[in-house]
């Protein structure tokens, strides 16, 4: 039977985020299915214009997420049965915008949000923009954390480590991602200015913690 050691290495980064990521949700209500697709075009024409006054790219501004669903309500019949009747169509238009890391930019998007009509739920998020070089040096990580604990154990217990067998991992899906400003802070943020200030723009001074992920990857080497 050959014998083998399995060891479990466990990789850990810190990254800086480089990117802001703003996500963006417009919705409404209309008694017509056409009312409510045309409103929500018209809305996010109206956004994607909005934000092309503080510089942003209307390309940039991407759909994560698009729907237009049936509302109902429940009401009690003369019979005392109770039914449901349609009230209305209901759009939500969900959508994504990331730019480099630029609080003078942020302030200016913010402010251009927070002083026009058509009022969006919004929330920011930080991350980095190449996700796949900062997984790949996770995994290296990991590699390497499990190989040198390997080497600890065969030494301590007078062996040597033979060829490598088998190796298991399974990515999973991480998530580059820090939020240190929540819904509550932003809003109170865009309601302070009544629009009478001068300035263009907010004074954004914020500077988010770097992104703490880890990895596993679990290797089994023969013994000699």
């Amino acid at each position: 039977m050959e014998r083998t050691i399995r060891i479990t290495g466990k990789g850990k980064l810190s990254v800086k985020p480089d990117t802001i990521r703003l996500i963006m949700t417009i919705e409404g209500v209309h008694e017509e299915y056409d009312k409510a697709v045309q409103t929500s075009a018209e809305m996010t024409e109206g956004l994607k214009d909005l934000l092309e006054q503080p510089g942003v790219d209307r390309d940039l501004i991407r759909t994560l997420y698009y729907n237009v669903n049936a509302e109902y309500e429940s009401y009690q019949a003369k019979d005392k049965s109770w039914k449901r009747r349609l009230t209305g169509y209901k759009f939500i238009h969900r959508l994504k915008l990331e730019f480099p890391f630029d609080n003078e930019l942020l302030g200016k998007i913010l402010f251009a949000l927070g002083h026009s009509n058509l009022r969006p739920e919004f929330d920011i998020e930080y991350t980095v923009a190449d996700t796949e070089k900062a997984k790949n040096e996770l995994l290296n990580k990991a590699v390497a954390d499990s190989k040198e604990k390997a080497l600890i154990l065969s030494q301590a217990a007078d062996i040597s480590l033979g060829d490598i067998i088998t190796i298991d991992y399974s990515r999973t899906e991480i998530d580059f991602v820090s939020k240190p400003v929540n819904r509550m802070m932003l809003e109170a943020c865009c309601m302070e200015n009544d629009g009478s200030a001068e300035t263009s723009g907010y004074n954004i001074d914020i500077a988010p913690d770097d992104i703490n992920v880890t990895d596993n990857v679990t290797i089994v080497w023969g013994i000699l």
